[in-house]
């Protein structure tokens, strides 16, 4: 399964396949993703996350638990459970209805302080006072 971010274009690969996850020795910046079914959720577990990681929480047992269940043809319920014991006194999960967006992804840009935004609006009005 692949997982598109609009932020930073990031893609996550989960394999579903059952393969060995990577040696403990080989951390990556998004850690090793496993995925697998059961009953209607998609199950993925990471692992392996590298230490220069922005992740929430640190350290070689950071553990992280995604489950995506389908409620209907246009809702997904997404809840993921942090396990950081370097980080946090206990596991935490957090819950997050899901459903599509009018319209494609759009380019993750830096807007330098909003100041892009900015200088379109005052154009955008400049344009509209020249008008004839």
């Amino acid at each position: 399964m692949v997982v598109y971010l609009e932020m930073v274009h990031d893609v996550r690969v989960i394999p579903l396949d059952g393969r060995r996850r990577l040696t403990p020795r080989i951390r990556q910046w998004r850690g090793d993703a496993r995925g697998w079914w059961e009953s209607d959720t998609l199950i993925v577990e990471t692992t392996n996350f590298s230490a220069a990681s922005t992740f929430f929480g640190k350290g070689p047992s950071l553990r992280l638990i995604e489950r995506f269940t389908r409620l209907s043809e246009d809702k997904l319920h997404y809840e993921f459970t942090v396990d950081a014991p370097a980080s946090f006194v206990a596991p935490w999960t957090a819950v997050l209805p899901m459903q599509p967006t009018a319209g494609g992804i759009f380019e993750y840009a830096c807007h330098e302080g909003n100041r892009g935004m900015e200088n379109l609006l005052i154009a955008a009005r400049l344009a509209e006072r020249d008008a004839p």
